[in-house]
């Protein structure tokens, strides 16, 4: 009697490994069909702009005439010939690195404020959020006057105070500053309400008993909140960063550049080079620099992010 219980066994075992191996099929597929949508505006609006993008830097073409192979020749010139292009880095660099830590420090600040227990607290997040919201080229207009030396509203209020405002946007020793002072106005918000929802998820007995045993509101700040958001902070740092070295709208409207080169950057110098002077493959070559350099940074951030990220382990 027991042979046939054994072979009676086996013949149920098989119908339900094909059983599960249909069901994962039909995960997958169903995971694909889910996918799908994205994965074609990854292919369609990134992936392939990016491969398009590389090999139109490996050519001279200037949309009028026939594009003519010259290999690496534009990413040579560039960092040859090219007088500007050095420039053009450092105050890339120059800017992604103020902004990063200003936007960041800023965020952090405002996020420990409006975690408190304040009367009309909600009004003042959606109030400093607002700036998010706004249009890049409205808010360069708008502080374009705002940076005007003799009537602009900023120097007015240093007066007030007995300092004379300089020349913003007209000398070369301020026009960066001010451009980064703009655009941590106006994005910071973003990062606040990342780091806002992040702080409210810390355990406020852990607060307390830190509270209790003696620890300033320093000491909890540096020794509890901060190692706690460190995962939103972290995703902060690599989305601001990317997105500061594609600025490019705020830039070519407040100063296009100027004076001289004290404010071109990488995105306003690709647009120079491919819409205005017509050197496609130059532009293209930048693009891919620019897209190296992102690439790089990234990847640094994500090695970077193991010795001061603090993930929760269950």
């Amino acid at each position: 009697m027991s042979v046939p219980y054994v072979e009676k066994e086996k013949n149920l075992d098989i119908p339900k490994e094909t059983k599960a191996k249909k069901k994962k099929s039909s995960d997958v597929r169903a995971a694909f069909w889910f996918l799908l949508p994205n994965l074609t505006g990854f292919l369609t609006f990134t992936f392939i702009p990016i491969i398009a993008t590389f090999v139109l830097s490996l050519f001279e073409w200037s949309l009028i005439s026939e594009p003519k192979f010259v290999g690496f020749d534009n990413y040579i010139n560039l960092f040859s010939k090219d007088t500007v292009f050095g420039s053009v880095i450092f105050n890339t660099f120059f800017y992604v690195i103020v902004y990063v830590v200003l936007n960041l420090i800023v965020s952090v600040g405002f996020a420990v404020w409006l975690n408190q227990k304040i009367k009309g607290i909600k009004i003042y997040r959606a109030f400093l959020f607002l700036p998010v919201l706004v249009s890049p080229v409205a808010i360069a207009m708008v502080w374009q006057w705002m940076y005007e030396p003799q009537n602009g509203l900023i120097n007015e209020m240093l007066q007030w105070i007995g300092i004379q405002g300089p020349n913003w946007l007209g000398d070369s020793k301020w026009a960066m500053i001010a451009l980064i002072l703009m655009c941590v106005w106006q994005n910071f918000g973003y990062n606040m309400i990342i780091f806002l929802a992040a702080l409210q998820g810390v355990p406020q007995s852990m607060l307390e008993a830190a509270s209790i045993d003696g620890a300033g509101p320093f000491v909890r700040f540096f020794k509890i909140m901060l190692p706690a958001i460190s995962p939103a902070i972290f995703f902060g740092t690599v989305m601001t960063l990317i997105n500061a070295f594609q600025v490019f709208d705020q830039a070519y409207v407040l100063t296009n550049g100027g004076p001289g080169n004290a404010t071109e950057v990488l995105g306003l110098y690709i647009y120079k080079n491919a819409f205005q002077w017509f050197e496609m493959g130059k532009g293209a070559a930048i693009a891919v620099i620019m897209f190296g350099f992102i690439l790089i940074i990234t990847l640094l951030q994500l090695v970077l992010q193991k010795k001061w990220v603090h993930y929760e382990t269950k």
